[in-house]
Order: C-alpha cells, then structure tokens, then sequence
C-alpha cells in the first residue's frame, strides 16, 4: 500500500529530527563526516521506521530483517537513526568519536551489540551482506521471510571486491537482498566522475544480473516503491541507486565534497549548519525553510 500524506509527514519530520541529532552529535565530536549521513537520513527513516521488521527492545530477535552498513564512517545517521528508534538514548550521541564511547568514528559490533557487522575499511559490506543471504537461505530453504539490505557508497564501488560480490550475488539469485547505493557524487577527494568513474552504472549492475532501480533518495514516495518493487522481485538480487545531494538539509554545504570528511568546528560553520536545521516546517511531504526566526 502507497505511503499515505500523513506517513510521509511524519517520516519527514523525524528525517528532520535525525540530521539535528546527526549535526550535534558531530560538533560534540568535532570530528566525523557529514556529507554522506545527511544525505542518507531519509533512507535510514523511511527503513527504521517503516520497512525494517525489528524490535529495539530485543535487537537480537531472530527473525529481523538484517541491515548491513558498508560505509562505516557515515556511522553517525546509522546511529543517531537507532537512538530515535529506541535502541539507545539519543542523549549518548553526544558521546560520538569519544574515548570509551560505544558510538566509534566507525561501527563496532562488540561495543554496541544491537550493530549486525562491524565496519570500517571499504568495499567489505556487501560481501558479508551476501554471506548472510546466502546462509539464511541454506538453513531456511528459499526464504526464511527475513530481508537483508545492505547500504553502500558510490565512492566505495571503486573497491574491487564489491564487484565480486555483485556477481556472486547475481549469480546465487539472491531474492532476499536488496543493496542501496547512496548515489551522492562525492568522495573524500572529489567527484567520483573525476576520480574513477562509475557511469553507466545501472547497466553495469543489470549486466551482473541485478535488478536495477534509479530513485530520488530524499522522496519517501520514490523509496518505497523502490522497496516494495526489490521484495517482488524473486528471481535476481535488487539494487537501487538512491540520488542524493551530499550534505542534503544545510543549503551552504550542498554538492561540495569537502563536507565528505569535514564537520562544522568554526563558530560560522555551525552555526550556519544548526539555523539550516533549526525552524522548519512541512508541506506535502517537503521540508521547506521557515518563514520566521
């Protein structure tokens, strides 16, 4: 069923409250990434509160949906998505980067348990993302119901062993596992154009025998018909390439890749960064700028 005017606003607004948490959590770190958690905060909405089968208060509940964050220094949306979600308190995202902290620049499984995977060198997700597919398939038959999604970069892509995967993954047929690729443009040097270039990407993943969508990332209407079309499909793994706008919320740092691996430290930077975030309201599913201080 179609996402109704009301879940969209209310997907909308928490997406909202997840990249001020996002922003917090970086300017107490004073340290991190910001491009890629802001530009993917409405996909880590729209699937911890509308897609994913979980259970916050018992994280390691068999029968969850599995998701597997490849590009681990976009940590922050992943964590500041669980807090708002009730894994944790949204008050220890404050304690992001810090010595001690269970919230590390990139995910450890062993220090916050409710993670499925650890992550940190590039290019590693979407093979364990595979792995865990293809072992609930061998001990459940073809489908044991749980769905595995793993979240990339594009950046990321310039890893060889995600293209190992993307053909193993095709050719085991993997119906349960659908990859999202933020498609944002940017790494930490440049524009991934510039620097190795992945067009035409979408043919490129169909000739690996995926199914292959092109979305608008930041249109809760595009991302769910982009699931619910991946969970239909039963004969091919399913990729959707989500086009974002790096650093999307906080107009003075989007579409530059600087912000890939930058964090607003200077008294202007976050400033400009918290009045962005600060007074918004919603119209049809958008978040528009106030029209007051």
């Amino acid at each position: 069923m179609p996402l109704t005017d009301e879940k969209v606003a209310l997907l909308t607004k928490k997406a909202l409250d997840i990249r001020r948490s996002i922003i917090e959590s970086l300017i107490a770190a004073g340290s991190g990434h910001t491009a890629g958690p802001l530009d993917m905060a409405d996909i880590f909405t729209y699937l911890y509160f509308h897609a994913l089968k979980q259970d916050p208060k018992n994280p390691s509940w068999e029968y969850r949906d599995r998701l597997v964050l490849s590009n681990g220094h976009i940590c922050p949306v992943l964590y500041a998505t669980m807090a708002h979600a009730g894994y944790f308190p949204v008050k220890e995202l404050l304690t992001l980067r810090k010595l001690g902290s269970r919230l590390q620049g990139h995910p450890h499984r062993e220090w916050l348990p409710m993670l499925e995977t650890s992550s940190g060198p590039l290019g590693e997700g979407l093979s364990q993302a595979v792995g865990m597919a293809m072992a609930d398939r061998m001990d459940n038959g073809r489908s044991s119901g749980k769905q595995f999604y793993c979240l990339t970069g594009d950046g990321e892509l310039d890893e060889g062993m995600n293209w190992e995967a993307f053909m193993l993954g095709g050719k085991e047929k993997l119906q349960n596992l659908t990859v999202i690729i933020d498609r944002n443009n940017i790494q930490i040097d440049g524009f991934t154009e510039d620097i190795m270039p992945l067009n035409p990407l979408a043919d490129k993943l169909r000739a690996f025998n995926w199914h292959v969508q092109e979305i608008d990332g930041h249109n809760f209407r595009d991302i769910d018909r982009a699931i619910g079309e991946a969970h239909a499909v039963f004969d091919r793994p399913s990729v959707i390439i989500a086009n974002t706008i790096p650093s999307k919320g906080i107009p003075e740092f989007e579409r530059k890749w600087e912000w890939h691996g930058k964090t607003p430290t200077t008294p202007e930077e976050i400033e400009t960064a918290r009045s962005a975030l600060r007074e918004v309201r919603t119209l049809g599913g958008r978040v528009m700028a106030s029209d007051h201080d």
